[in-house]
């Protein structure tokens, strides 16, 4: 990403605008910042960051990645550089001086990266389904305690436990 001056694009949102509008703190916009998670698309002369809506929507993504999907940095990492590197291979494709056989080979890439992100994705929901397993089969035990009666508590009257 440029760095393009506020300056020159008044639609760039500062820190603390783009911290409130997509409800996170300047210090986790700051800490992504730092991992390279996110790069503000510029800064003004002093060498304030400055984003813009595609700034944001990185964020909202890395947000349902780790709230959605329960990601970590590292896994969000990972989808950042696959979803960017599809991206590239789009604009590449797109690009008037791409061949047939250079586009054939970039949907192939493409296809490649998006088994990686399904794989990815496939992962979080087989460890997702075992832990929901977990839980219902501990929910079923504690269900069957309760229908049979709880060790040591009285038995109703006429009741045949």
């Amino acid at each position: 990403m440029g760095s393009r001056t506020a300056s020159s694009d008044g639609d760039l949102l500062g820190i603390g605008e783009a911290a409130s509008r997509t409800g996170v703190s300047e210090r986790a916009l700051r800490y992504w910042q730092q991992l390279g998670l996110i790069t503000p698309t510029g800064t003004t002369p002093g060498g304030l960051r400055r984003y813009s809506e595609a700034d944001t929507a990185r964020v909202a993504r890395l947000r349902e990645l780790q709230e959605l999907l329960g990601f970590g940095l590292e896994e969000i990492r990972a989808v950042f550089d696959n979803e960017d590197r599809l991206e590239s291979l789009r604009a590449e494709y797109h690009a008037e001086q791409t061949d047939a056989a250079r586009r054939r080979e970039l949907i192939a890439e493409g296809l490649q990266v998006r088994a990686g992100l399904r794989s990815t994705v496939v992962a979080r929901i087989e460890a997702l389904q075992r832990f929901l397993d977990e839980l219902d089969t501990e929910r079923a035990r504690l269900q069957r305690v309760l229908d049979e009666g709880v060790p040591g508590e009285a038995q109703p009257a006429g009741s045949n436990r």
